[in-house]
């Protein structure tokens, strides 16, 4: 397999293992926003002056502004991801106590389709069905673990800390060095800290590494670039 073809390991374990990584998957998205927002925002500023009280409060309200609307976007997203999950729970708790036989048969047919013979799809129907009927059709007809649903609360810390740490590298960057190196030292951390979290999202996500770090490198490049341009056009002009 090369580097960059999907990698599928884990495809065979997408229920509870796929829930359990949805917030550290927020947090490595947090952390590219963080990343390339931030470092943009600064590098934007530092193209017009490089006044490092200016520098700092720009990057300060990026960085707080930044981590509330992340955590607040990913809390809604959860939260009505959840709630459809709780729903469809309850649809299928009531559909077991009002017709049971035909969740029975429903059952069957779902192994059936999945290659088991007509006998041995019922029987294992039957056999799951007297052991958690509920669990059974969770698992197989819509692929829930109620034991296992995603935490809204734990996507939104994740991805607000994971923004926070994100955004601190371009903002300390920017303001600890030299005048003369800010911009093209912030224009190398903020590069390779983007193929770092690329290499991890695609890791995590199952997709090819080189093209999804790419993507991000390279659009966080332009992103800084454009950014820088403006500002240095709005310096340049007296406009700030």
């Amino acid at each position: 397999m090369s580097d960059d073809e999907p990698n599928h390991a884990g495809e065979a374990h997408s229920g509870g293992v796929g829930q359990r990584l949805n917030w550290l998957r927020a947090g490595v998205l947090g952390a590219n926003d963080g990343i390339v927002s931030v470092a943009s925002l600064v590098v934007g500023v530092a193209g017009a002056t490089t006044d490092t009280p200016a520098l700092l409060v720009a990057g300060v309200a990026g960085l707080v502004g930044g981590a509330i609307s992340m955590a607040l976007g990913e809390y809604v997203s959860v939260s009505s991801q959840r709630d459809s999950e709780r729903a469809l729970i309850e649809k299928e708790t009531r559909e077991l106590r009002e017709m049971p036989e035909e969740e029975l048969d429903e059952l069957t047919s779902l192994y059936r389709a999945r290659g088991l013979t007509d006998a041995t799809a019922r029987q294992v129907a039957v056999e799951l069905t007297a052991h958690d009927a509920l669990a059974a059709h969770l698992e197989v007809e819509l692929h829930i673990d109620q034991d296992d649903l995603v935490s809204p609360w734990q996507a939104a810390l994740s991805s607000a800390v994971a923004f926070t740490l994100g955004a601190l590298l371009p903002l300390l960057t920017i303001l600890l060095l030299p005048a003369n190196l800010k911009t093209p030292l912030t224009f190398v951390a903020v590069l390779v800290a983007l193929a770092i979290t690329g290499t991890v999202s695609a890791q995590l996500g199952g997709s090819g590494k080189v093209r999804a770090t790419l993507r991000l490198v390279i659009g966080g490049g332009l992103a800084l670039v454009v950014t820088w341009a403006i500002g240095t056009l709005l310096g340049t002009t007296g406009v700030v």
